[in-house]
């Protein structure tokens, strides 16, 4: 299969094999090989498979590449008239995850 389409973190992903994607922090160390679950599509050239919600019987593994925190997101409120202002930074954790196999 030429790429497929994974869950991850709530999110979704459009993966190829020897991509490297972020991902929401997973429960790996570096260097261990994972399965990503729950693929919504599969594609390449035999034509698409949509699942229900999970294509059956397709699996997609890779490996840990590192682990990181994104950038800076300034969060900041405000209400006019009121003397209300809060600012707030959120730094969101990543897993990077290179994509060995499509199968």
């Amino acid at each position: 299969m030429a790429y497929a389409i994974i869950r991850s973190g709530g999110k979704q992903f459009r993966v190829e094999e020897g991509a490297t994607v972020r991902v929401p922090t997973l429960e790996a160390q570096a260097g261990e090989a994972v399965e990503l679950e729950a693929l919504v599509i599969a594609g390449g050239e035999g034509g698409v498979m949509v699942g229900t919600p999970a294509v059956a019987g397709a699996r997609v593994t890779g490996t840990v590449v590192d682990h990181g925190r994104g950038t800076k997101v300034i969060v900041f409120k405000k209400k006019r008239r009121k003397q209300y202002k809060r600012t707030q930074g959120h730094r969101q954790n990543y897993t990077t995850v290179k994509i060995d196999s499509i199968g």
